[in-house]
């Protein structure tokens, strides 16, 4: 068993620190917060890395399937923002991951190659107004046409729609009587003809706007359905993938890594701030408060590994996945709260980091399945009676 990180992961966070230093500065982040917008352009920046094809074999363009890799991309990336790491998430993971997974031959030598040079960006269209995480009860309505799709319905909390490429959603393609086997995943482009989008404010993820997104005669290509013709009502199983194995970790590594920022800032805080004439890093419940954070980020950065580990290896990782997801976000928001109270006041004002990664961290036990439903999904994984 070897806890040693790997030296081209020590090299990717290197990288990814610097270019964030260059273009996505701490000064900048508090303005694009403050203004709710986080430019595209930023994109290119990520791209120029090279960490685009991580979670794309090379056959397509891509360095080869690495997750641990792309986890610690997220981490890093999430240290300055959240928002940031969701830039890079619509392309690697909403993009290429699913993709790989779930698209037709046709769409894997169109889209992947794009998506590997991190050209390409996807937007989530899976919740809905009355829909959150019974998926099965979406009422999106996807009609054929002969080789067209006609669509027509709304889509809530689609972050990051207005500056994506496609929209990956999910659709009722025929009886809703069937729940499970009337569905489809298909390819909607944001420049088409019947789309409207509708910004929904939010405390936190400032930046890439989340949306209600409605469909009207919206038209797309059968090409366009997530499997081709096979995969015409025939969604939920590509939905319930190994996509989704990832994405759980996903959700980890952004919160992971807004918690590792708050117990740096928060230590570095404690050495500066001088109150009764010394340091507040000598003060015993402040020391204490610092252990338990550093304590609880360490087991945190391992249950997330361990889960990499066991998706890198292709071994079964469904409970896995999700403790990692339910205690690495529960975790952190517990690790946020407690940098914040080190910190006192300057915790709590705006223009200080430390008031944007509790707004951000408070998301994370929320999107990307609930606690409540990752406990579920461990009790039913590993086992245990329903009666």
């Amino acid at each position: 068993m070897d806890f040693g990180e790997p030296e081209h992961i020590g090299m990717l966070r290197e990288s990814i620190r610097r270019m964030l230093d260059r273009h996505a500065t701490r000064e900048q982040m508090a303005k694009w917060d403050e203004e709710d917008k986080v430019p595209r352009a930023l994109m290119e920046h990520i791209r120029d890395l090279g960490i685009c094809g991580m979670t794309v074999p090379e056959s397509f363009g891509g360095t080869g399937r690495d997750v641990l890799g792309t986890m610690v991309a997220v981490e890093e990336l999430s240290r300055r923002s959240m928002v940031i790491a969701t830039l890079y998430l619509m392309n690697s993971c909403y993009g290429s991951m699913n993709i790989l997974a779930s698209g037709s031959e046709e769409q894997k030598q169109r889209l992947l190659p794009q998506l590997a040079d991190g050209q390409l960006l996807f937007a989530y269209g899976l919740s809905e107004p009355d829909v959150g995480s019974d998926l099965a009860s979406v009422r999106t309505r996807a009609e054929r046409r002969g080789d067209k799709v006609i669509i027509n319905g709304t889509k809530r909390w689609c972050s990051g729609a207005e500056i994506a490429d496609y929209i990956y959603a999910l659709v009722r393609s025929g009886e809703p009587d069937a729940r499970y086997k009337n569905l489809s995943l298909v390819l909607i482009p944001t420049n088409a003809k019947g789309i409207e989008l509708t910004h929904i404010p939010a405390m936190g993820a400032r930046g890439l706007n989340t949306n209600d997104v409605s469909l009207v005669d919206v038209e797309i290509s059968i090409d366009d359905v997530v499997g081709g013709e096979d995969g015409w009502n025939n969604g939920w199983t590509r939905l319930a993938g190994p996509a989704l194995e990832v994405e759980k970790l996903e959700v980890a590594a952004m919160a992971l890594g807004i918690a590792a920022q708050a117990v740096d800032d928060a230590w570095e805080y404690s050495q500066q701030r001088k109150q009764f004439g010394s340091r507040i890093c000598s003060v015993q419940s402040i020391r204490h408060m610092l252990a338990e954070v550093q304590t609880k980020l360490a087991a945190a950065r391992l249950m997330l590994y361990r889960g990499c580990w066991l998706a890198d290896n292709n071994l079964p990782c469904s409970a896995e996945t999700s403790m990692a997801k339910m205690y690495v976000c529960e975790l952190g928001l517990e690790i946020v709260l407690t940098c914040q109270k080190i910190m006192g006041a300057y915790g709590y004002a705006k223009g200080f980091d430390m008031e944007r990664y509790v707004r951000d961290m408070l998301l994370m036990p929320i999107i990307g399945g609930s606690t409540a439903i990752q406990k579920n999904n461990i009790a039913n994984r590993m086992g245990l009676p329903k009666s």
